[in-house]
């Protein structure tokens, strides 16, 4: 009875860890950059991955670690200047999971991308193939 007890308390301990890290963690973290460079096709449009090359978005070179709204010569929407957040894995599958919802009146039309997997591997691409703001 006792060795079910303890296999027990362990689940419920891992189960808090995983839910105190909203289930994704693990995700942003195992995702294949290779896997998120095909997913990137559908950003390129409108962002590139070069420093000061803007396009309809902003670039997301240095986008790891960098504010929201922080790219000098982009026009971002009082949205996004508002919203006040620090890219990073957490924060980018948030806001790639239904950009509109988590700042309502961006400028950004894409209207995210629904499968976790997607957005791991997109996460992992962009900290390969963006560098972070440091």
């Amino acid at each position: 009875m006792q060795r079910v007890t303890v296999h027990f308390a362990f689940l419920l301990v891992a189960a808090a860890a995983l839910l105190s890290a909203g289930g994704r963690a693990s995700l942003a973290d195992d995702g294949d950059a290779a896997q998120g460079q095909k997913v990137f096709v559908k950003c390129q449009v409108c962002h590139s991955l070069d420093a000061g090359t803007n396009k309809i978005g902003p670039s997301l070179h240095g986008l790891i670690g960098r504010p929201s709204a922080s790219i000098a010569n982009f026009s971002y929407s009082q949205a996004m200047q508002n919203a006040h957040v620090t890219w990073d894995p957490a924060t980018l599958d948030k806001y790639l999971t239904n950009p509109k919802a988590m700042v309502p009146g961006t400028k950004m039309l894409f209207p995210g991308l629904p499968k976790p997997e997607d957005r791991a591997n997109l996460i992992a691409y962009l900290k390969q193939a963006a560098g972070s703001a440091q």
